[in-house]
């Protein structure tokens, strides 16, 4: 079935940015050196490393090549006012995406097959659009040294512990904060909560398998009961423990927080095309968000 989207002409990134993702990239700015290091050094290296490894070992997609996959990019980019990415799918049994891109280069987005093929069309649109949310936000200045630091760990194990210790606990809290901006990306390209709190639960617990079978409304509910622990100071300390060294915030609040922004005035003015009054600057949530 297609459902009729509205496309959002002159959307920019500080329209749907989360807030925590704007303060934590606004304290990374201050970190002397940073940008001018990612640009000038890691970035070239690591661009032409991921080119070739794509080119290499994953396919294209296009207009004659997969092309149901093509145009849910296309659809999305239109949605979300932002010039198509390359995409390329990769064999791999860890149900993954990913993008890079920095500024003035060819940006492009990598789909692994495992997901692919534990998702629905939709769903495949939301995992797109939110890498899309990344290209939209630039975030790829710091997503750069994170993922060459990921990779470093893939090619020698042994060092992986290290490796992620060495990582600033800063920049792994703004990747966080940056994957609650990329999700909205997702709701808005979209138009349906339910379809990404979806990808989120499959994420979490699905396979090809088990993704029919999973109830949405029983993992909505598990996302309130990890909220509750919040209610005592000791579940506060142990959750932060527990999410400091990760990149993604745990599945169960990335739905959480789909579910309370889909139904913002921020978001409905969005869909509505009207105008937000805030001079490109996030417009306060209600609601709120709690630190995990």
């Amino acid at each position: 079935m297609v459902f009729s989207k509205t496309q959002l002409v002159g959307l920019k990134a500080d329209h749907f940015r989360h807030p925590l993702d704007l303060r934590a990239t606004n304290s990374l700015k201050q970190v002397p050196g940073l940008d001018l290091m990612v640009r000038s050094v890691l970035g070239p290296l690591a661009e032409q490393f991921f080119y070739l490894n794509n080119i290499a070992a994953s396919v294209l997609v296009g207009e004659n090549q997969l092309p149901h996959l093509h145009q849910l990019l296309l659809d999305a980019c239109k949605t979300l006012d932002l010039d198509p990415p390359q995409l390329y799918v990769q064999q791999h049994p860890v149900p993954n995406a990913y993008t890079f891109a920095m500024r003035g280069k060819q940006p492009f987005i990598v789909l692994h097959t495992s997901l692919i093929d534990m998702l629905t069309q939709e769903e495949i649109q939301a995992v797109i659009a939110h890498e899309l949310g990344h290209l939209k936000c630039e975030h790829g200045v710091y997503l750069t040294p994170l993922n060459i630091i990921v990779l470093a760990a893939g090619l020698f194990p042994g060092w992986g512990t290290v490796i992620a210790q060495s990582v600033q606990a800063q920049m792994l809290e703004w990747l966080r904060c940056a994957e609650f901006t990329c999700d909205r990306a997702a709701l808005l390209a979209t138009q349906n909560p339910k379809v990404v709190m979806s990808v989120l639960m499959k994420l979490a617990g699905g396979s090809p398998t088990l993704a029919p079978q999973l109830n949405l409304d029983a993992f909505i509910d598990q996302a309130r009961a990890y909220d509750a622990v919040s209610e005592t100071e000791l579940g506060e300390m142990l959750k932060s423990t527990q999410t400091a060294q990760l990149t993604h915030p745990v599945p169960v609040l990335r739905a959480r927080e789909i579910d309370r922004w889909a139904s913002s005035q921020t978001y409905q003015s969005l869909l509505q095309q009207q105008p937000l009054g805030y001079n490109n600057k996030v417009a306060p949530d209600k609601g709120g968000w709690r630190n995990w």
